[in-house]
């Protein structure tokens, strides 16, 4: 059973294309109240464009923020905060994937720090909006969803010495290796969460047919050109996205796919893993936003 979206407010990043801006039009198009995130300011107004054309009664907006500089993340919560008091669920769907090593102006790995560090930092910034939607709504109806990546099963683990992988980047490796951070992020914040009420769970969309790949390496897109027969939609990537935001209960299982339980990788079912890649995330944090 799928709960009333009336009165329901969701931030979804990564909305200006893609899986992001299927899932906002689709939960607009519920009632919802939905608040999206996008990088690129042409790209968000004319997905902003898109979505009220689509749903003309859609309670929408847009911010545009580039979650891999952190002090952009931390701005783009300040801006949300003025748009709501409270966030039923907040999708952390923006990613993105790099041909060569690139480095932010803050001093991170980009890769790393849009699909990891940034998320990592707004949803610090808006838990307390999270918590205030919790304080009256039944538990586990407030949920955090995380979009991570099949990619995850190809990462060997982490490299603590290493983590970024400023040292010998592989564009590749460095993807699936942050997507294995996007799962563990997931279980170390649903168990933090818990006592507030708020569910956290991961989904992997499966391959999707946008433009994603073309920012990879040409592996990756020759690669991806061999999978035609398995891609899907935005709207059918966006569908277990949906699906977990508006369940009147929410699965105990904490990342899925289609609908269903998807494995999580051996290195991210390990508490201690989980734990320590939190510890090291607050430190690169605070090191960043120190400067």
């Amino acid at each position: 059973m799928s709960q009333n979206g009336q009165g329901r407010v969701a931030v979804i990043t990564g909305a200006s294309a893609g899986i992001g801006k299927a899932a906002a039009k689709e939960l607009a198009g519920q009632g919802w109240r939905v608040i999206g995130v996008g990088r690129n300011p042409q790209r968000s107004e004319a997905a902003l464009a898109e979505i009220r054309s689509a749903v003309p009664s859609a309670q929408v907006d847009m911010v545009v923020a580039d979650l891999a500089e952190l002090a952009q993340a931390k701005n783009a919560a300040r801006e949300i905060r003025e748009l709501t008091d409270r966030i039923d669920v907040l999708v952390n769907n923006a990613g993105g994937i790099g041909k060569e090593v690139v480095v932010t102006s803050e001093g991170n790995e980009a890769v790393f720090a849009g699909n990891h560090l940034g998320p990592f930092v707004l949803t610090q910034e808006l838990l307390p909006l999270l918590r205030a939607a919790a304080k009256d709504a039944p538990a586990g109806s407030v949920r955090v969803i995380n979009t991570a990546s099949s990619a995850a099963d190809l990462s060997p683990g982490l490299d603590w010495a290493n983590l970024q992988m400023l040292d010998g980047y592989e564009a590749n490796s460095a993807y699936c290796n942050v997507k294995l951070a996007n799962v563990m992020f997931t279980r170390s914040l649903d168990e933090r969460l818990a006592a507030d009420g708020i569910a956290v769970r991961a989904v992997h969309p499966g391959t999707v047919a946008t433009n994603f790949a073309s920012y990879g390496t040409e592996e990756l897109q020759a690669m991806v050109a061999t999978m035609k027969d398995v891609e899907v939609s935005a709207e059918q990537g966006a569908d277990t996205i949906v699906w977990l935001a508006t369940q009147t209960q929410v699965p105990a299982e904490p990342y899925f796919h289609e609908r269903a339980p998807y494995a999580v990788p051996a290195f991210a079912r390990d508490d201690a893993n989980c734990a320590r890649l939190w510890a090291e995330t607050e430190t690169i944090i605070a090191r960043t936003l120190a400067h």
